[in-house]
């Protein structure tokens, strides 16, 4: 299927596997990249020389293009920028606006750029700043999100800006992808999809956890870094609401000082990092240090299988998907069922 998305960053199928942090690692990039979608290597929870060697692994299982996502605010974005462009990376994606000079700096070695955004504003913003194209998450996704459907969101943003728009927050499926183009999207990203392949490194009994949640098991909460965050009610997500500001503090804490010994950040890079973060949000000084804990709730769930610790972001379809293919079978299936949905409509007409 040729789209504005596919002939941007070369990949045969207009489908994007996002950066999940602690889930989209070489192995999950790889089987994406293989399977004719972009692929989207998390690079938030790596070090800097983590980020280089996993590129490296990506490129040893495929020679098709793939992307790493950054953290434009993050203290060392410039190394990791300048990793990308050394190991030739193909396309650079962006979970918060980065700046015009780095997305400058991006085009001007051949990258790519595609931030997500969720809202019209600010495609509009990285649009004007030269962005090539712009994911655009609806409500529905899973991590941080906002308030307004991808139904309402990607029409708005479609008839705002003149780059392709990718549409994010609710796909699973060949329905979706034709809705999607129908809306004026030139493809659609999926994450909590991918995550339940064969191919993702998630524990068993995580993916067990996820595959047997209703659509009303997933809620969305302030309650672990004071910023609204779809993931699955779980026990933990209940205690974390009922907790007094001491006891989350307490854990917060140390669960930072803990992402810090993994990430080899500084503290003065996670209190800058934090600063960030707070910057244009309502957000306590609390909030921030809650923040830091995001990363180690995420881990122990993602990496440990600890699905009683640890956070599990979900887009609200984890209520409907129940299986897990490759990424070989998933990526066929999407695109065999959106022919034949398209086929229907034309003998319709």
């Amino acid at each position: 299927m040729d789209t504005a998305l596919t002939r941007l960053v070369g990949v045969r199928h207009p489908i994007v596997q996002t950066g999940m942090g602690w889930v989209a690692g070489p192995r999950l990039v790889a089987a994406t990249a293989n399977a004719g979608a972009l692929g989207i290597l998390a690079s938030a929870t790596m070090t800097v020389d983590r980020l280089r060697e996993a590129v490296r692994e990506v490129r040893s299982r495929t020679d098709a293009p793939f992307g790493v996502n950054l953290r434009a605010d993050a203290s060392d974005a410039a190394d990791r920028v300048r990793v990308m462009i050394e190991e030739g990376v193909r396309v650079a994606s962006f979970a918060l606006a980065p700046s015009p000079g780095l997305i400058a700096e991006l085009k001007e070695a051949g990258v790519v750029v595609i931030p997500s955004v969720g809202a019209r504003r600010h495609a509009e913003k990285v649009a004007a700043w030269g962005a090539d194209a712009v994911i655009v998450q609806g409500g529905e996704g899973g991590g941080h999100t906002g308030e307004v459907a991808t139904t309402v969101l990607l029409p708005q943003v479609v008839d705002a800006v003149r780059i392709p728009v990718v549409a994010a927050g609710g796909f699973f499926d060949g329905r979706g992808l034709v809705a999607a183009l129908a809306y004026g999207a030139a493809g659609v990203a999926m994450g909590t999809r991918f995550l339940l392949t064969s191919d993702s490194t998630v524990p068993d009994a995580v993916k067990t956890r996820y595959l047997a949640a209703s659509v009303k098991d997933v809620t969305v909460t302030r309650a672990v870094d004071g910023l609204p965050h779809r993931m699955l009610r779980t026990d933990l997500v209940g205690d974390l609401e009922d907790a007094g500001r001491a006891r989350a503090l307490f854990h917060a804490v140390r669960r930072a000082s803990g992402f810090r010994k993994l990430s080899r950040l500084t503290w003065r890079q996670m209190v800058r990092d934090g600063l960030a973060l707070k910057h244009g949000k309502e957000l306590s000084w609390s909030q921030v240090l809650l923040a830091a804990n995001t990363p180690m709730l995420l881990r122990s769930a993602m990496v440990d299988g600890r699905t009683d610790l640890g956070v599990m972001a979900a887009g609200q379809v984890a209520g409907v998907i129940d299986d897990l293919p490759s990424c070989a079978e998933l990526v066929e299936r999407i695109m065999k069922e959106a022919d034949g949905v398209r086929e229907r409509l034309t003998a319709v007409r």
